[in-house]
């Protein structure tokens, strides 16, 4: 894209007209995967896998928006685990959505590429609205959460996260936010907030519906005033917002992480009862088949230290095999563990004697429907919730920014300038944003606060 389109694009005072009449080009940059690698890491742990390998930067077909469709000129987007699951092609290679999603024909046929262009967030400026489109314009300045449903079943009514067809855009889908352009449903815009930069307003999609929906939504834990939460990674892309959240809603935060420097974030943002997990050595498991339950008991002892005595109401989970037992175990008598993603590994295993004789609740939650996921960025666009970007990298080194997610190098959110041809732009509300920048810079490292 040439820098004139960018400014059209991005211009305040450029109206709907003239976006427009602007030239959509025939190709586009875009972060893809390739079909013909999908088996590069055969063999090789997960662990020992290298994004930057299978991630590539180059040109793909721009696709024309259907019906309901939407595309998109991003200004910049972020990084979310399934970014990372895709590149590691893990556990399975992505190429079996998009075929499966291509054979339903139509418009899904065109998700059936050899490439893969991923990522499931994005901040940046309708471009292209398509037939049947009435509340998105050429100009309109967007976000989008990335559930993509169809809603031809009764199922998805009540809540569309039961739809049949529900997908997530950008890990199940093609022509996700890591690009240029992006092509979404109509029903997955959402405003951007104004006193944020376009890197900031793109970094929470995921993960802050996802926290919404954990632990605010009926359909989750249906948190009230005055639970204690235990947040496993409190200080990471999720847990950061799930933080954000208990200490609004008038809950108690037990924050748990991995070294000094996130106990201080977490600090911060106004938790007390903190765990650095590195510092206290806590290993629940003797070796890869062996949980260790004197190591629960202890847990569950200092989580009482900080809360007066009290076992945790909820326990927000996410890191899944390493953790599950713990977090069973330490919940109180009738209390919820409400899971999602299972970044440690997917087959969990605890002592039912624990859920069952004390009449817990496992409650699993996966991303969050469009009412959710609007609620959520209302809080955003209020300055309630705040970004938790720790740092942005161009395009051109996605695979640098997913591996610092892969490698747990990262705070917060790992962010991705895609058209915005530099970090800060995009802010228009600069009144609202003085009087948080504080809380929105809060996760920056020292060379992106500067």
């Amino acid at each position: 894209m040439n820098s004139s389109f960018v400014e059209t694009v991005t211009d305040p005072q450029a109206d709907s007209a003239e976006i427009a009449a602007l030239e959509v080009p025939e190709s586009y940059r875009a972060a893809v995967l390739l079909a013909e690698e999908q088996t590069m890491f055969d063999g090789l742990a997960v662990a020992d896998r290298n994004p930057a390998k299978s991630l590539h930067v180059r040109e793909v077909p721009t696709p024309e928006p259907g019906m309901n469709e939407v595309l998109v000129a991003v200004m910049a987007s972020a990084v979310n685990y399934n970014t990372v699951w895709s590149a590691l092609f893990s556990p399975v290679p992505t190429f079996a959505f998009l075929r499966r999603y291509g054979r339903e024909g139509g418009l899904a046929a065109r998700h059936d590429q050899p490439w893969h262009v991923i990522g499931s967030d994005l901040a940046g400026v309708v471009l292209r609205a398509g037939p049947g489109v009435r509340k998105w314009k050429p100009g309109d300045r967007v976000v989008a959460h990335c559930l993509s449903v169809e809603l031809e079943e009764p199922e998805g009514h009540d809540d569309t996260m039961l739809d049949p067809a529900q997908r997530i855009w950008g890990f199940e889908t093609n022509y996700g936010g890591l690009a240029d352009l992006a092509l979404v449903k109509a029903n997955q815009l959402m405003p951007k907030a104004e006193h944020l930069s376009w890197e900031e307003a793109a970094s929470p999609g995921l993960v802050n519906s996802t926290a919404y929906r954990q632990l605010v939504s009926r359909n989750g834990a249906d948190m009230k005033q005055g639970d204690s939460v235990l947040i496993w990674g409190a200080a990471g892309g999720l847990g950061s917002y799930a933080t954000q959240y208990v200490l609004n809603g008038g809950g108690i935060p037990i924050c748990v992480v991995s070294n000094a420097q996130r106990a201080q974030v977490c600090r911060e943002i106004g938790a007390e009862a903190i765990i650095d997990r590195g510092a206290e050595d806590y290993t629940f498991w003797r070796d890869e088949h062996t949980q260790d339950p004197a190591e629960w008991r202890r847990f569950g002892r200092r989580i009482r230290e900080l809360t007066g005595g009290q076992d945790p109401d909820i326990v927000f989970e996410h890191p899944g095999q390493d953790t599950f037992g713990a977090s069973v175990y330490v919940a109180r008598r009738g209390g919820t563990i409400v899971t999602c993603a299972s970044t440690s590994g997917y087959t969990h295993q605890f002592d039912n004697r624990y859920l069952w004789m004390n009449i817990k609740r496992i409650i699993g939650s996966h991303f969050a429907n469009y009412r959710e996921a609007w609620l959520a960025n209302r809080l955003i666009r209020q300055g309630r919730i705040h970004p938790t970007l720790s740092r942005s990298y161009p395009l051109g080194q996605v695979g640098q920014a997913v591996d610092d997610v892969h490698r747990n190098r990262h705070q917060g959110k790992v962010g991705v300038l895609c058209l915005a041809p530099k970090a800060g732009l995009g802010v228009l509300d600069h009144e609202l944003r003085e009087r948080h920048e504080a809380a929105i810079n809060r996760f920056r490292t020292p060379d992106e606060a500067a």
